[in-house]
């Protein structure tokens, strides 16, 4: 038999027959006139449902466990209405005919439930619809709104906390994408159970407006059409009507309850069943049954109280006071927690692998709380989607794919700030307000803006952070106004353009290297065999740190392929990569201008770097061009100096360019970097034909 029912629920899974099948019945008990046997039947299937309803939502451990909830409130529902209209087609038909004319059901509840008198019959209905209306039904409604609302307002936190522990290590994918799953099925489960409760509403009212009209119609049809006494009449149709009422009422209000009881849980799978929740929250503490016991106690020695129910429920509580203070596993023995506590351990010891070592993050972002909301999805996820759009115009621009953005909370910094982390080490830091505007001061402002003062996280710049409703004015002022995304968009971008090469990895190398594949597969091939994937590695990430692109992959490949029979040293391949790239170089320094301005090297200057070079090259001959002893004084100057040239350059409106010879540009490239951030280092071989040279003035 067992065995029968399993294979038939397979088919109807299977086949999916139980869908039609349902809408057929439904359908038949709306357009069709049942008989009385097909009343009973349907009428005993609604209230055995019912309780096989109620029995699970009190057994279920959490809420998703019982996930189709809602949709069993809406079948209910539409039985429960479809056997109203069935009913009452059969009352109003044969309601003459006496109480058995709709069915035994209806018969039995109307006569034994209610006694035969339709008085407390109406009387006990409205207690019911009360009950089911006022109290169960407006309060189920009422929780699940307010746990649909605050789900989705928990939404963006629980997501960010399940990426947390992913970088963390603290879970894998597989399990990260449970949880994912899990608390969008929350989100859902609880906004149906909003909805499905709205179902249960109308059903209540419905059954109120359905007995009205049944009344008054059988009243008419009894005392008009079958020419009935209007007493009998109304005590015929009453009898059937609210036997009727109550054999639907009464599994609504048992779905009711089991509607209440599954909003009410607690979401914890580790709770146990609710009996032992009620044994382990209620009853556990033996003090509050003793407190309880005396209670009784004084109440049954009061002069006329009932002694004897009192006194009973005393005895009882101090019994189950008793048998809980007398409970074994109250606590374990001081031998089987250190037994266990071992276990423990080594069981956490023995799953502890690489696997659980947490992830570094190349490229991410953490905010403050009050910038919290700049990441919630219900509203966008403004700073996201912009960090994503930052992401791909960099790629797009370099020539390689950066690594994602992880944006996240992070309670240890103050509110209002936000900070920026490449390798999992915090390189930049700054304060923006959410709630309000920045306003730069262009080259021609027409007055000062009221606010607070501050500085553009970025460029280091004097702003002024003003209200939303002031930005018209401050546009007509000259200023320019910026959002904190858009802020924090600006700094993370620049930021990320001063550590490109910490960005690239080996990873990046292959991927560019089947990308040249589908342009050159010859010039890949040769590439492959002329250079390394590691050698490769360090020209690139020389490249990105002199801020140079890696779009043109062919002409790239090209340079390190006619450069690599005759050296191998990275810088110098950089330099022949350079060279290749001059026009480049030139263009992205001062635009489509014919003529180049720039400061070079004083020959005093100049003599001595390259006599530090030579001296270096006695003493080591694979002495990197970039990193040599220069003479402390030396560089003090050049500290000194390559930045008052920049100063001097940016107040002339022109790209602060330093023109050197090829041997000294690694070396000055680097110490522009140091001192002179701006400063673009180039050597006389990667001016382009065609560009004349202006020379401002010398350093040194």
């Amino acid at each position: 038999m067992k065995h029968y029912f399993t294979t038939l629920r397979q088919a109807l899974a299977r086949h999916q027959w139980a869908v039609p099948v349902f809408l057929l019945a439904l359908l038949a008990m709306v357009m069709l006139p049942l008989p009385p046997l097909a009343l009973d039947i349907f009428f005993t299937f609604n209230i055995v449902l019912s309780l096989v309803v109620v029995l699970v939502a009190v057994g279920v451990k959490r809420p998703l466990d019982f996930a189709v909830f809602p949709t069993i409130i809406l079948a209910t529902t539409l039985l429960r209405l479809g056997l109203n209209v069935a009913s009452t087609r059969v009352v109003l038909l044969n309601g003459q005919n006496g109480p058995d004319a709709a069915g035994h059901v209806i018969e039995s509840f109307g006569n034994v439930v209610i006694g035969g008198n339709f008085v407390v019959g109406l009387v006990v209905f409205v207690i019911l619809m009360i009950i089911n209306f006022v109290v169960v039904t407006k309060g189920a409604e009422r929780i699940s709104e307010v746990s649909a609302r605050f789900t989705l307002d928990a939404l963006p936190g629980k997501q960010m906390a399940i990426d947390a522990d992913l970088n963390a290590g603290l879970v894998n994918q597989q399990q990260a994408q449970a949880r994912r799953k899990e608390v969008a099925t929350e989100a859902d489960f609880y906004g149906a159970m909003d909805g499905a409760s709205k179902f249960v509403r109308g059903d209540a009212i419905a059954s109120i407006l359905i007995l009205i009209i049944n009344l008054i119609g059988g009243v008419a049809i009894g005392s008009l059409m079958h020419d009935l006494p209007l007493g009998e009449s109304f005590r015929l149709y009453a009898l059937l009507t609210i036997g009727d009422g109550l054999v639907a009422q009464i599994p609504a209000l048992l779905l009711s309850a089991a509607s209440a009881v599954i909003v009410t849980r607690i979401s914890d799978a580790d709770a146990g069943e609710f009996s032992d929740q009620v044994r382990q929250q209620l009853l556990a503490k033996p003090a509050v049954l003793y407190s309880a016991a005396a209670v009784m106690l004084v109440l049954g020695l009061i002069p006329g109280m009932p002694w004897m129910p009192f006194l009973a429920f005393a005895a009882v509580l101090v019994l189950g006071g008793w048998m809980m203070a007398k409970r074994p596993d109250r606590a374990l023995p001081a031998q089987e927690d250190l037994g266990l506590l071992h276990s423990v351990t080594q069981a956490t010891a023995q799953d502890f692998g690489w696997h659980s070592l947490p992830i570094t993050e190349q490229l991410s972002v953490r905010v403050g709380y009050r910038l919290v909301h700049q990441l919630d999805p219900a509203q966008g996820a403004p700073l996201a989607t912009r960090l994503k759009g930052v992401r791909q115009s960099i790629s797009e621009a370099m020539g390689f794919v950066l690594p994602p953005v992880h944006v996240r909370d992070d309670l240890t910094l103050p509110p209002n700030q936000y900070a920026i982390l490449i390798h999992d080490t915090v390189v930049a830091k700054a304060e923006v307000h959410a709630d309000k505007l920045m306003a730069i001061p262009s080259p021609h402002v027409y007055g000062q803006l009221d606010g607070i003062p501050g500085i553009e996280p970025a460029y280091q710049l004097p702003v002024t952070w003003i209200d939303p409703k002031d930005k018209a004015h401050a546009l007509g002022m000259g200023y320019q106004v910026a959002d904190c995304v858009s802020i924090v968009a600006t700094h993370v971008t620049r930021v990320v353009r001063q550590h490109l090469d910490e960005l690239i990895r080996h990873e990046d190398v292959h991927a560019m290297h089947e990308r040249l594949t589908a342009l050159s597969p010859k010039l890949a091939t040769a590439l492959e065999k002329a250079c390394p994937a590691q050698l490769q590695h360090t020209v690139f990430k020389q490249l990105l740190r002199e801020g140079i692109a890696l779009k043109d992959i062919v002409l790239i490949a090209t340079a390190l392929v006619d450069s690599a029979d005759t050296t191998k040293d990275p810088i110098l391949l950089t330099a022949e990569v350079r060279c290749a790239l001059r026009r480049q170089i030139v263009s992205g320094a001062v635009g489509t201008a014919a003529e180049i301005k720039a400061f070079t090297l004083g020959n005093e200057l100049e003599q001595l770097l390259l006599g530090a070079l030579n001296t270096a090259r006695h003493t080591n001959k694979k002495v990197p061009l970039d990193n040599y002893p220069v003479d402390p004084n030396l560089l003090g100057q050049l500290q000194e100096h390559m930045a008052h040239a920049r100063d001097l350059m940016k107040q002339q409106a022109t790209a602060p360019l330093l023109l050197v010879t090829p041997q000294l540009r690694p070396l000055l490239a680097r110490y522009a970097r140091l001192f002179a951030q701006g400063l673009q280092v180039l050597s006389f071989n990667e001016v382009p034909e065609g560009k004349e040279l202006k020379v401002l003035g010398t350093v040194g």
